[in-house]
């Protein structure tokens, strides 16, 4: 998908209601291959291509709306272990996606983020588009 493609995605998100299901999108923009069979030297090219990718986005969302909050998931990982009931999607998202950019935009949450489930498994360039504030 070229970049053009994830900010129309991003926009047809945004532009979509929520009617009869969860008060959020989460859109997997990209999709890397698995690292099963890496000797350790394709993982990290990839997981730089990744953030790079996320970071050109955010400066071309930057230009839209603004400079982003970041959004550290761990600590809202940690919540959920203890037992805290977090919100979905940041429940889910903290289990496998360390940060994300997040921009305020016409009441809605709109956050970038590199995803990768455990080392073997493949990193997710991801958008979420949500009405439910992120934890604090």
């Amino acid at each position: 998908m070229t970049t053009a493609a994830h900010l129309a995605a991003i926009d047809l998100a945004r532009s979509r209601g929520f009617d009869g299901g969860p008060d959020f999108h989460l859109l997997e923009l990209a999709t890397s291959e698995e690292f099963w069979e890496d000797d350790g030297t394709r993982r990290p090219i990839v997981e730089e291509q990744y953030e790079a990718e996320r970071d050109g986005l955010t400066v071309l969302l930057t230009g839209r709306w603004g400079a982003p909050t970041e959004l550290d998931l761990w600590p809202v990982l940690e919540r959920s272990m203890a037992g805290e009931s977090i919100p979905e999607p940041w429940s889910t998202l903290s289990c496998h996606t360390p940060d994300l950019r997040l921009w305020r935009v016409d009441g809605r949450w709109i956050g970038l983020g590199v995803s990768q489930w455990d080392k073997e498994l493949p990193f997710q360039l991801l958008a979420v588009v949500t009405t439910i504030d992120p934890p604090h």
